[in-house]
């Protein structure tokens, strides 16, 4: 059987989206979600619907022909995100040992920041900003759980999915922060709308029986920025869900975005501008493209 992916589509002529699956470039409808409106539903029912889905063959479905692919999940009830876990992508930001008894590091995003495939990065128009890429493989979360033991956390993944993690650099250090504690600011940095292209869908996790053995690139036009492997990862995806499960219970449709390797822009001194075109792609999960353009002025009102 192919491998296909859970997408959110709107149908030529239609206005609302409903669940369908991607197989080779095609999309077809999934019986088993007939009624489902959106993923998110799909996932708060993840547990009674594997079965099914597990057994369900794309041959089985009814083409939707001409769609528009969506984000996957356009408001999962959190979105974390794992800083600095590749080994490569923290020796070219200048860290050259990882401690043993490291810990993982987490932020959250709001879901406003979340855009699809063929929808556009929007960045600041000034060149302070200096908006960088990250591509990381991202974790859908398909049971709820707390404590989550490190043994049993991959069977609370619904699957997988690709996150471009955008970042305006030049808003990291606040300018007149109150105190130390107080510089960094990455929801300044992360948070802006459009800054978290995520799709182009879910891809069930048994269709992914290793994380950390996935190739993850991404190109900014015709250059190849960013080109490693998820086994190059400091956490592993269930340490990774079971460490956030130690702060927060995981529920369904929570996204966890699990960090990026070598290749963003920040550490070659380039940045993203008007024009571009991103893609990035993680093994089996498809291909996420999102064009970049400079933020229109707002007009002034006399």
């Amino acid at each position: 059987m192919p491998i296909w992916s859970l997408v959110s589509a709107v149908p030529e002529g239609e206005r609302d989206p409903c669940p369908a699956a991607s197989v080779n470039g095609r999309l077809v409808t999934v019986p088993p979600l007939r009624g489902f409106p959106d993923l998110g539903d799909v996932l708060a029912d993840w547990a009674a619907l594997e079965p099914a889905l597990r057994r369900f063959d794309p041959a089985d479905g009814v083409p939707l022909g001409a769609a528009r692919v969506l984000a996957p999940l356009r408001s999962p009830r959190k979105l974390l995100f794992a800083g600095a876990n590749y080994r490569d992508h923290a020796r070219e930001m200048g860290i050259a040992e990882i401690s043993d008894d490291l810990e993982p590091y987490f932020f959250l995003l709001p879901p406003t920041t979340i855009v699809g495939p063929g929808d556009a990065v929007v960045i600041p128009g000034d060149g302070d900003a200096r908006v960088d890429w990250e591509v990381e493989l991202a974790v859908v979360i398909g049971r709820p759980g707390r404590d989550i033991a490190i043994g049993d956390a991959l069977g609370h993944v619904a699957g997988y999915t690709i996150v471009n993690d955008i970042s305006a650099r030049g808003r990291h250090a606040r300018a007149r922060p109150l105190a130390p504690p107080f510089t960094y600011d990455w929801l300044a940095s992360k948070g802006r709308d459009t800054f978290c292209p995520l799709g182009p869908g879910v891809t069930p996790s048994w269709f992914v029986p290793d994380p950390q053995a996935l190739p993850i690139r991404l190109w900014r036009g015709a250059d190849l920025e960013q080109d490693g492997s998820t086994a190059d990862m400091i956490f592993s995806v269930a340490r990774l869900i079971a460490a956030a499960s130690e702060v927060m219970t995981l529920e369904p449709g929570d996204v966890i975005a699990t960090g990026t390797p070598a290749g963003v822009g920040v550490a070659q001194g380039k940045a993203l501008a008007d024009g571009d075109v991103v893609r990035a792609e993680i093994g089996p999960l498809g291909v996420l493209e999102n064009p970049v353009r400079v933020a229109s002025p707002v007009p002034v009102t006399p």
